[in-house]
């Protein structure tokens, strides 16, 4: 039997409220802000515009008591706020990916042996036909 070389995984979202929701997307941009000290780069680093990184964040100062991020001329940095719904986002990941582990490992056992490539350029957000 062909060895899969796909990686099982998880993809959390959790709905914070009617109209936001916190998913790997939003956890990967408070982590780049993080590392990058601005949302300039952090956008950059994962590929979409300040715009996009700011309504995203937007998005979750609208739902949480206090906001994730504190901006000053200098860059951004996570408020205490937006250290705890990363740390707690992480925590739920990884418990979740736990709690299933087994069942994706049998999931994956039903996966064909030889699976479409993605087109060069394809970022696999989208289905492969989706990216031609």
């Amino acid at each position: 039997m062909a060895e899969h070389r796909h990686k099982r995984s998880l993809k959390l979202r959790i709905r914070l409220c009617s109209f936001a929701a916190l998913g790997p997307g939003k956890a990967d941009l408070l982590a780049a802000i993080d590392r990058c000290g601005s949302i300039t780069a952090a956008a950059k680093d994962q590929g979409m515009s300040y715009r996009r990184a700011w309504l995203l964040i937007d998005e979750l100062n609208r739902a949480l008591k206090q906001p994730v991020l504190a901006t000053s001329v200098a860059g951004a940095t996570l408020t205490a706020t937006g250290r705890e719904v990363l740390d707690l986002y992480r925590a739920i990941e990884s418990k979740a990916q736990a709690a299933v582990a087994d069942e994706l490992a049998r999931m994956e056992l039903l996966l064909a042996d030889e699976l479409p490539q993605a087109p060069e350029g394809c970022t696999g957000k989208k289905s492969p036909a989706a990216c031609s």
